[in-house]
């Protein structure tokens, strides 16, 4: 594999997570009304379904929504589900404001998450979004994101629970106390820039281990920046 020239295409693999972002065209309001919420969740939990994906996290927000999905073993699946996802929320979209066009700026972006290190990183960074963003003051008080069924509210038997946050404790209860320490903690640092960075790049949200990885997987070179601070792992909670 040649170290000379430097490749950025997206990536996506089996089986690994994916951060997802798709914003809307000119950063438009894309959810205004609780029913637009709703729609869009409706057709994540069919279309995932359909599509063989997992869904580890979301956060829709009035202009743009983040996702982390893992797909199976078919890697094209995901960018079907996307762009039937996306599709489907521009049809509404066009309908109820009496409209034709687009609806989402360009393609979405995504970065490949490295499993054992940033996966609950990226759980908490989508998660606090309506925190970073000062809407809300904590994330059990935002009703369209993942944090509240993931913590027992308004449970949503569809949602995927990823195998980090199954590892923060032996039972449901002790997982959430964990998870809500971990969420009320004062971010690291650079970790929320490197994981940002990441996505806008379409570069991996991961250590140079895990490139190195990666590149041997997909038979290429792949952008490399100065890594993040890696979350603390399970030992940490115990």
């Amino acid at each position: 594999m040649s170290k000379s020239k430097i490749i950025t295409k997206r990536i996506i693999l089996p089986d690994y997570p994916h951060h997802i972002v798709q914003r809307g065209h000119n950063r438009q309001v894309i959810f205004a009304e609780n029913e637009d919420f709703k729609n869009y969740l409706e057709n994540l939990h069919e279309l995932k379904a359909k599509y063989k994906i997992k869904v580890f996290a979301y956060c829709l927000m009035t202009n743009h929504i983040h996702l982390l999905l893992q797909p199976g073993k078919r890697t094209e699946n995901i960018g079907k589900f996307m762009k039937v996802l996306s599709a489907r929320a521009t049809r509404y979209f066009n309908v109820l404001e009496g409209r034709s066009g687009t609806l989402w700026e360009s393609k979405y972006k995504s970065s490949v998450v490295q499993s054992e290190e940033y996966l609950l990183a990226c759980l908490r960074y989508i998660e606090l979004n309506p925190v970073r963003a000062g809407i809300k003051e904590h994330p059990e008080e935002y009703l369209w994101s993942s944090y509240i069924p993931r913590m027992g509210g308004d449970r949503k038997e569809w949602l995927d629970i990823d195998p980090m946050f199954l590892s923060l404790g032996e039972t449901e209860t002790i997982r959430r106390e964990n998870y809500l320490k971990f969420i009320g903690e004062n971010v690291p640092s650079g970790e929320s820039e490197f994981i940002r960075t990441a996505l806008k790049r379409g570069q991996l949200t991961g250590n140079s281990r895990f490139i190195d990885a990666i590149e041997h997987i997909v038979g290429r070179r792949i952008e490399r920046r100065g890594q993040g601070r890696p979350f603390k792992n399970k030992d940490n909670f115990k």
